[in-house]
């Protein structure tokens, strides 16, 4: 067998596990180019039933990592809606990512060395179809709902259409079905940060830190909105002059990512993220191909998200077959996505 299960790590709560499966083949990108092999780090959760038909498979976004117990607290998990007492759930980390699939801090066994900027770039597409070996490989043949927000949402959509008899039912919330330029826009300005860190592309793990901080601090004002900002960082004190509360939250958050994600991934990640569109090779139009997805779908969209606004979900819930469009009031944006899962589990339920 040419796929074997590496090791498994405990994780801190010592309940669910990280495993990483290992593909000895090389995998073809969509570019042309080749992964001599793959590494993909992904959490189970809970147990596949006799017949296969209780698999919840969820598509992390940009900096999330495999473990959708802990990022989408509320919503996956024990005592939560999507849950292992029912349900089988799945999440594998993305292909370029940091958190254990192969990626640009990988070795590459060309040179011995990791690849750093030698990463091939990458797609969604690309990381749908090593998500696919992975399904194979765990012997899961229907997957009942397939779900994620943002660039999750971009990979369940590519799924459904490169596996239609797989994915049984969609739930996509925040996502498009293509990168628009405003997104494009902002990550090119990510990028650019970065770029202008004079350590980018030292051939170390930490190449790229301060640009890195200063791409999340872009990522916030997407993230969140006027609204938030104005609420919750808005300084009582009219007498200060320096030291702001809004700055100490973006650099807060800033050096949060950087703690624990790496700017070589979230450079080429962006870059992944600006080439989703569901229409390339498939003949280019949108419309066309969101005619060909028949699985049933909810859409959630945010009110006040500025990065991916409701007009997206519109736009995909006027030309999907089947699917049912939700707007959530939320003060948070982008990132109500994984704070609102009251509200979220109230709709699910009720379509699931």
């Amino acid at each position: 067998m040419y796929a074997v299960h590496a090791f498994i790590l405990q994780l801190k709560h010592g309940i669910n596990s990280m495993t990483k499966f290992c593909y000895n083949r090389p995998l073809l990108l969509e570019n042309g180019q080749e992964l001599p092999g793959l590494e993909i780090a992904y959490h189970t959760y809970g147990k596949l039933n006799a017949s296969g038909t209780n698999v919840i498979w969820v598509c992390h976004a940009l900096t999330a990592s495999s473990d959708v117990a802990d990022w989408w607290k509320g919503l996956v998990g024990e005592g939560c809606l999507i849950n292992p007492d029912q349900y089988y759930i799945v999440c594998a980390n993305i292909i370029g990512s940091c958190y254990g699939s192969t990626g640009p801090l990988s070795i590459d066994p060309k040179t011995g060395h990791p690849y750093y900027s030698s990463f091939p770039q990458v797609t969604i597409r690309d990381m749908v179809a090593a998500h696919i070996l992975l399904r194979k490989e765990l012997g899961i043949e229907q997957i009942h709902l397939l779900m994620g927000g943002s660039m999750g949402g971009y990979q369940v959509l590519e799924w459904a259409v490169m596996e239609p008899s797989v994915i049984q039912k969609m739930f996509l919330i925040a996502t498009s079905a293509s990168e628009s330029a405003w997104g494009v826009a902002v990550h090119t300005a990510q990028r650019l940060a970065i770029e202008a860190d004079q350590t980018w592309q030292d051939m170390v793990p930490g190449a790229g830190a301060r640009g890195l901080k200063a791409a999340r601090a872009i990522g916030m004002l997407t993230y969140r909105n006027y609204t938030t900002f104005q609420e919750k960082q808005t300084d009582p004190d009219p007498e200060k002059i320096n030291d702001f509360k809004a700055s100490s939250y973006l650099n807060y958050q800033g050096d949060k990512l950087v703690k624990r994600f790496n700017a070589y991934s979230y450079w080429l990640l962006t870059k992944a993220m600006d080439s989703h569109h569901l229409g390339r090779g498939r003949g280019g139009e949108l419309i066309e191909v969101l005619k060909t997805i028949h699985q049933p779908a909810l859409i959630i969209g945010i009110t006040s998200d500025i990065l991916c606004p409701i007009d997206e979900q519109q736009f995909m819930a006027d030309h999907l077959p089947d699917a049912e469009l939700y707007a959530i009031e939320s003060t948070y944006g982008h990132d109500g996505f994984i704070i609102e899962t009251k509200q979220i589990t109230e709709l699910l339920k009720t379509w699931i």
